[in-house]
């Protein structure tokens, strides 16, 4: 069965507009609550970032919920590792996210975690699709699901992430500045670094349910580098909305993404003995991480854009660390999905290990330089076919010389074929990137 509505990362959409709706959240959280009420009684947690429209799907999910005859906990404003986090701790059948991650306020979305903490499976999904197009029931008055809210749910998350911070460890020697993105880690991340002795500067912390991931957080972080070199900080840190993403800022004002978080953290791991397997990146993670794991005897592989996927790989080998360059990184050692501060803590511990600043640490990996040029497309289409796109990627992919990579990739969210290329030079790989993206313009018109 296709599905209609979930796709690599639960329901995403603009407020308003279909799915993303009052009527089809009470819908959702009906037809959910049926599937987790079948396999016995139980509770479903929710949590939201801090967009405002997060209070009407929140009243919408609740009462669906209850009317399939399920209890439910109340989180408030949380990350959503935390929402994952919880779910896991107490016990619930699953974990509800209402949240559009990295996307503007007037976005939305909703993810759900199983018992375990972890993304629902695609049989569970498709179960859920099927409930949507019934029509909706509601149980006998005395089977109606209570409602509850779990008051003391920040302060356990809290004392989580600081138990991921290896003992006798501190960050008393530490000035960092926090970006939350006037997100859902506003009120838990300085918490945490506050807590395990940093002096914190924080911004993106007064949300106002307009300003989520506005100028600022972990997709904009000018400002983050800009209150870096004001304030003469070690380091800065940026997250995303929904606190699943994090990248850093040295004190020179300079970006370390995902991938040199990666780099760093391995290393690190591999040292103290806490790396299991190697790592999983993605199609888009820089060659330079690949050549510096190489170098340090990491293996690698790399699974397609998402996540998902990042997680999948990293079961079937067994492995526990893995992400993205966006700084969506997995420590499955520590929590079953993405977590900004959870992850932020790993790199700070591996800095205090070398004994070096960040920036010079960063310097395990050299960045390859990439150029990414966005095509459009009318439908989809299968560029293994266009013979005239395949000998222009030979062509490339021989001038590069084994120092390079070449990607087409269509895009799942836009109508364009993504081509990158990857290699030593700059202006060389910026030419060779226009070259064949004029080649897949001609072919695919």
């Amino acid at each position: 069965m296709h599905r209609k509505y979930f796709g690599t990362d639960g329901i995403r959409g603009r407020v308003g507009e279909d799915p993303i709706t009052p009527e089809f959240m009470l819908k959702l959280g009906w037809a959910a609550g049926k599937i987790f009420a079948a396999k016995g009684p139980g509770k479903i947690l929710i949590g939201k970032d801090t967009r405002i429209s997060g209070y009407m799907f929140e009243s919408a999910l609740e009462a669906g919920l209850s009317a399939a005859g399920v209890d439910v906990c109340l989180l408030g404003p949380m990350p959503t590792p935390a929402i994952a986090y919880l779910t896991r701790t107490f016990n619930a059948q699953a974990g509800i996210v209402i949240s559009a991650s990295h996307n503007p306020y007037y976005d939305n979305g909703i993810k759900f975690f199983t018992s375990n903490g972890e993304k629902l499976d695609d049989a569970v999904e498709l179960a859920i699709e099927e409930l949507l197009a019934q029509p909706l029931s509601t149980v006998e008055s005395n089977e109606i699901g209570k409602v509850s809210r779990i008051n003391d749910a920040a302060g356990r998350y809290i004392e989580f992430c600081k138990s991921c911070f290896p003992s006798p460890r501190n960050l008393n020697s530490m000035k960092v500045v926090l970006d939350c993105a006037n997100g859902a880690t506003y009120h838990v991340a300085p918490s945490v670094f506050t807590e395990l002795g940093a002096e914190v500067v924080e911004t993106g912390v007064t949300p106002n349910g307009l300003n989520i991931n506005e100028g600022g957080g972990s997709t904009a972080p000018q400002e983050l580098i800009a209150k870096v070199t004001e304030v003469d900080a070690d380091i800065g840190i940026a997250f995303d909305g929904d606190g699943d993403r994090v990248i850093m800022v040295d004190h020179t004002g300079e970006i370390v993404d995902g991938d040199e978080l990666l780099c760093i953290i391995s290393r690190y791991q591999k040292k103290v003995g806490a790396l299991k397997g190697g790592v999983v990146g993605t199609l888009m993670s820089n060659l330079g991480l690949e050549v510096a794991l190489q170098e340090m005897e990491i293996p690698f592989v790399r699974a397609s854009v998402g996540d998902r996927f990042v997680l999948s790989e990293l079961l079937k080998r067994g492995w526990s660390l893995g992400g993205e360059s966006s700084g969506h990184l997995l420590c499955l050692d520590l929590t079953s999905t993405g977590d900004g501060i959870v992850s932020a803590l790993l790199a700070i511990a591996a800095i205090l290990d070398s004994g070096v600043c960040l920036h010079d640490l960063k310097q395990l990996m050299s960045k390859y330089p990439q150029t990414m040029i966005n095509v459009r497309r009318k439908t989809s289409v299968d560029l293994s076919e266009q013979v005239e796109v395949q000998e222009a990627v030979s062509s490339i992919e021989k001038r590069l010389d084994g120092k390079g990579r070449v990607l087409l990739r269509p895009s799942g969210t836009e109508p364009v074929v993504r081509v990158m290329v990857e290699g030593q030079d700059e202006g060389f790989v910026a030419e060779l990137a226009h070259d064949l993206a004029r080649v897949v313009e001609e072919a695919i018109g």
